[in-house]
C-alpha cells in the first residue's frame, strides 16, 4: 500500500470512527478533548459534528488554518506530558471522548508514545466516555470497541471506559 493510500485509509477510518464516537457519547455529559491540532481538520470536523460540546485542544504550538483555530480559552499549549496531568486536575475524570492522533511515521515510536500517554488519558475518561486513537493503546480499565463501518482496521481504535 503507498504512503497515499496509508494516509486516505487513516483519515477515511478517522471520520468514521469519530461520528461513531459522537453517536455513542450522546447521552455521556462532559467536554471533548482533541490531542493535537494540526492544521485543524479534525477539530473543524469535531466543531461540525458536535456543535453542542465543549471542545479544548491539546497543542505544542499552534501551526493550524485560521478557520480551524480553537480560542484561546480552548487551547491547552505545551507538551501532553505536562498538560494531560494538569487536565485532569482541571476538569477531574469527566471527558466525553478524546481523540489522539500524535503518531509520526516510525511505527515503534509511535507505540511507544501511545504506551506513554495512556496512563494519562486513561483517568479523564468519564463512565461511558470514549478515546479514538490513532494508534492502538494501552488501558487497564477501557474496553476496545468494533470499528463501525467504513473504518479500516489497523488505522483507528476505538475504546470505552
Amino acid at each position: 500500500m503507498s504512503r497515499l493510500d496509508h494516509f486516505i485509509a487513516r483519515m477515511v477510518s478517522q471520520r468514521a470512527c469519530l461520528d461513531h464516537a459522537a453517536a455513542l457519547i450522546a447521552d455521556v455529559p462532559g467536554p471533548v478533548f482533541e490531542l493535537g491540532l494540526g492544521n485543524g481538520r479534525t477539530y473543524d470536523h469535531m466543531r461540525e459534528i458536535m456543535p453542542e460540546r465543549d471542545i479544548y485542544v491539546f497543542e505544542r504550538a499552534v501551526a493550524s488554518h485560521p478557520s480551524s483555530t480553537p480560542p484561546d480559552d480552548r487551547l491547552l499549549l505545551g507538551d501532553v506530558f505536562d498538560t494531560l496531568p494538569a487536565a485532569l486536575g482541571r476538569f477531574g475524570p469527566t471527558a466525553a471522548l478524546v481523540h489522539a492522533d500524535l503518531g509520526g511515521h516510525d511505527p515503534k515510536k509511535n507505540d511507544a508514545f501511545a504506551r506513554a500517554i495512556s496512563p494519562l488519558v486513561e483517568p479523564l475518561l468519564a463512565p461511558g466516555g470514549i478515546m479514538v486513537a490513532s494508534d492502538r493503546m494501552y488501558f487497564d480499565s477501557l474496553t476496545e470497541l468494533a470499528l463501525p463501518d467504513g473504518a479500516i482496521p489497523d488505522r483507528c481504535f476505538i475504546y470505552r471506559r
